[in-house]
């Protein structure tokens, strides 16, 4: 056999870039068929130079498979669907898709193809933003803190910013509305009482010095029983711009869970001037900081020097591309993880927690217990379902819980009254079969 047809036949021989990515179990599905597509892409230049084409699975999975960096990828068993501490919102497989296509090479971030000159960055989502939320023109910036600090800024720096005193919040990290305000050059203005803020309270503090009103929602905690709070639409009367932060960014229409969250289209509707969300929350995004509203405001916080200070970077805009236009359609929408693992019903719930109580055998069982929202949403919202429950014994609580986050990957669970539980909520089905694994080999250790 001559070596050309030696060649062809070696590279007849090469597997389908899918198929390979579906030999690669345990990883997640964009990863694996970016580590096939290279491993393949390699094993062609090998054999096209006369050489062997190797052992191609091998090579993808080295390649699929992380160096041990100080970033890993976690097993989230608590029930805390968006855990600040464990990377808030997982993305969905398109959104995944999206970095890695923009992330191992060049891209039209800033640059118009059609014009063949300098674009910008905002032109990838405004049109996807407008569209959802009905706002006349929209931006983003790196994060939701960072959206918030930039419309004040832009609208009532070196002026007032009226805030009820109700809505003067601690966001996580000891991070205050107060301390916000005070760093984007406003100057703040309290009204109302912690519990009751009227029509009036507004209407007497706005002056001459007013640059805008600004509107905080409560998305960590609640305030009950004697209480009031002027609406979004009443505050939008007044003749005074108003920034409206609503928290999580709720886009989907039609999820029961999601009713005691503010749709940003609303706020909208109702004229404010700039509102504000974050897009990895409840929106199921990268983080992100939206801002949609007026032309004239967006415009005024586009055009501010720290616009570039709290520029988003093109992975995160790629992902929320991606998540947007995800959301342009209800069903597809709800494929996204947290959508999916909020609206998650009893008998998926059920099969996953009994598939790793079999799996881990006697020390095991499924109890009930309630999940979270997390992320400072929902905060009243309680998810209950069941759970697989271990008994360490003759470990420790701690110990167990050591060995869990020792592993590779990690796993973190939470404890109840002596009790590991792992909360098929925050798993899919994939992991949670290597969690009920990493509980296995823990306990034999």
């Amino acid at each position: 056999m001559t070596r050309s047809a030696g060649s062809t036949e070696a590279l007849r021989a090469l597997p389908a870039v899918g198929e390979l990515a579906g030999r690669l179990t345990g990883v997640p599905h964009p990863l694996a068929v970016h580590a096939a597509r290279q491993a393949i892409a390699a094993a062609r230049e090998r054999v096209l130079a006369g050489g062997e084409a190797g052992d191609v699975e091998a090579e993808a999975r080295r390649l699929a498979e992380a160096p041990e960096l100080p970033l890993r990828r976690v097993l989230n068993a608590t029930g805390v669907i968006v855990h600040t501490n464990l990377g808030r919102a997982p993305l969905h497989e398109r959104a995944v898709a999206a970095i890695a296509h923009v992330a191992g090479g060049y891209s039209n971030l800033e640059y118009d193809l059609e014009e063949g000159a300098r674009g910008s960055r905002q032109g990838h989502v405004e049109a996807l933003l407008c569209e959802l939320t009905g706002a006349e023109a929209a931006m983003v910036v790196n994060n939701g803190a960072g959206a918030v600090l930039l419309a004040a800024a832009a609208l009532a720096g070196g002026r007032e910013l009226i805030v009820s005193r109700g809505q003067l919040v601690e966001i996580g990290g000891a991070f205050r509305i107060p301390d916000v305000v005070a760093q984007s050059g406003a100057r703040l203005v309290e009204v109302g009482t912690t519990n009751r803020t009227r029509r009036s309270d507004y209407e007497r503090a706005i002056g001459e010095e007013t640059g805008a009103i600004l509107r905080a929602h409560q998305s960590n905690f609640r305030t009950v029983g004697f209480t009031a709070e002027v609406e979004i639409e009443e505050l939008c009367s007044l003749g005074v711009p108003v920034i409206d932060d609503v928290g999580s960014g709720v886009l989907a229409p039609g999820v029961p869970e999601l009713a005691d969250e503010p749709p940003v289209r609303r706020s909208v509707a109702a004229g404010a001037a700039v509102v504000c969300c974050s897009g990895d929350k409840l929106l199921g995004g990268p983080q992100a900081g939206l801002m949609v509203g007026r032309r004239e405001a967006i415009e005024r916080c586009r055009s501010h020097p720290l616009a570039r200070a709290l520029r988003i970077d093109k992975l995160s805009l790629a992902a929320l591309a991606a998540t947007l236009d995800l959301h342009r359609d209800p069903a597809a929408a709800r494929t996204l993880p947290v959508l999916a693992m909020l609206t998650a019903g009893e008998e998926e719930l059920a099969a996953r927690a009994e598939r790793m109580r079999a799996a881990i055998g006697e020390r095991a069982r499924v109890l009930r217990a309630s999940a979270k929202a997390g992320g400072g949403a929902l905060p009243l919202l309680e998810l209950e379902g069941p759970v697989c429950a271990v008994d360490p014994a003759p470990l420790s609580l701690g110990e167990l819980a050591a060995r869990l986050r020792a592993g590779d990957p990690p796993v973190v669970g939470r404890a109840r009254e002596g009790w590991l539980l792992l909360d098929p909520r925050t798993l899919t089905d994939e992991e949670a079969g290597l969690a009920a694994a990493a509980v296995t080999r823990a306990l034999a250790a």
